[in-house]
């Protein structure tokens, strides 16, 4: 088992905190968060974060392939401790299992073949604001024993400061879209209302109309009168 510098853990924790509101893009937040993951934590060899979506499941920013092969078979056998922690089932929002060599009772078909992947630990913390959950944070170590309780203390920090900036990067990623989607709506409108002499009113009707007639989505539609200069 390893132990935590807090005092280096906390200089490094605050220097993260920063680069994570830095970055541009939702894709690089995640990257950097299950990157900081394997850097902060010891022991840790591999960070993943495991996306619910109704039945869809996906691996973001994945470290290693590890933590891609690890949620593929909880998908697979439908059980697990990431896909527990992803939907808060019976309200658990952090698991750590410190020896995948030992009898799981509460996953006993994943951790067989976990071990066979060449797990030997693992830890999830569950990313969630007041607002929303937005997925679940995987450690990974092919050694057992590799975490104790001032690693899951360590995962838990980051984790947290993790979920907001998560949060607060596909904020911004979907009111840049919503953006970008009205700036395109009225670009095609004022195409319309020129080609065609409609009013305001009337252009919109047409996109919205042509949008449900065809089961395409408005934006896509007014995307298409941009380009072509009509419906």
């Amino acid at each position: 088992m390893n132990t935590v510098d807090w005092h280096q853990f906390a200089h490094r924790m605050a220097s993260m905190a920063r680069d994570l509101l830095a970055q541009d893009t939702v894709e690089a937040t995640l990257a950097r968060i299950t990157s900081s993951a394997t850097a902060l934590v010891p022991g840790c060899d591999a960070a993943g974060i495991l996306v619910l979506t109704g039945t869809d499941a996906r691996t973001l920013a994945p470290t290693d392939r590890l933590a891609l092969e690890s949620d593929r078979l909880q998908v697979r056998l439908g059980e697990g401790p990431c896909l527990d922690a992803a939907r808060v089932a019976g309200g658990q929002r952090v698991f750590r299992i410190a020896d995948l060599r030992e009898t799981e009772s509460r996953w006993p078909r994943y951790s067989a073949q976990a071990r066979e992947l060449g797990i030997g630990s693992m830890m999830g913390f569950l990313l969630f604001t007041d607002e929303e959950e937005l997925g679940a944070l995987n450690f990974y170590s092919r050694k057992p024993g590799a975490f104790g309780e001032a690693d899951e203390t360590a995962g838990w920090l980051l984790a947290s400061h993790a979920a907001v900036a998560f949060s607060g990067a596909r904020t911004h990623a979907q009111m840049e879209q919503a953006l970008t989607t009205r700036h395109v709506i009225g670009e095609a409108m004022g195409i319309l209302m020129g080609s065609r002499r409609l009013d305001e009113k009337q252009a919109f009707e047409a996109l919205r109309r042509y949008s449900q007639e065809n089961n395409v989505k408005l934006r896509e539609v007014a995307r298409r009168v941009c380009a072509q200069g009509t419906l």
